[in-house]
């Protein structure tokens, strides 16, 4: 008996495991991207072309290649003290560090800062953790993939 509670306990935290890994799904990414987030943001890469969202979108900054990117630092975009505060202590976007973001800002910033008086301009919040994973998916499979930089960058050296 002890072996087969063993193995349901293993069964059901295996499960639970791959539930909380949730990946996220692009494709759901681009529904919630539409929905949710286009309003304010764009993604828009180097050549001018727009990707996702609409093309005057000046609320919010730019997403085109967000994770890997140091918080708060697009050119011509007035970010709020707290989250460029963030990116010069060091905050680059990675997928771990977006979803709490995306769930609740202020909370973040305040927690990355230690600062209970750190705000976020963006007062949007993602509901769910899997949502904002698929947003994070969506624009991940945006952005250029590292590879064909680094082949580029072979290529011109």
């Amino acid at each position: 008996m002890k072996i087969l509670n063993t193995t349901a306990l293993g069964a059901i935290a295996f499960s639970f495991a791959a539930f909380a890994a949730h990946a996220g799904d692009p494709e759901a990414g681009a529904s919630a991207f539409t929905s949710q987030c286009q309003n304010c943001h764009n993604v828009i890469n180097e050549a001018g072309d727009v990707l996702a969202g609409r093309p005057n979108v000046r609320t919010g900054p730019n997403l085109y290649s967000v994770i890997g990117r140091q918080a708060g630092i697009i050119d011509g975009f007035r970010y709020g003290a707290s989250l460029v505060e963030a990116g010069e202590a060091g905050l680059v976007w990675t997928e771990e560090d977006m979803v709490p973001y995306l769930l609740d800002p202020n909370t973040y910033l305040r927690e990355a800062l230690d600062d209970r008086r750190a705000r976020s301009q963006m007062s949007f919040r993602v509901r769910d953790e899997d949502t904002a994973r698929d947003i994070i998916a969506f624009l991940v499979s945006l952005a250029p993939e590292a590879e064909d930089e680094e082949d580029e960058a072979a290529a011109t050296n």
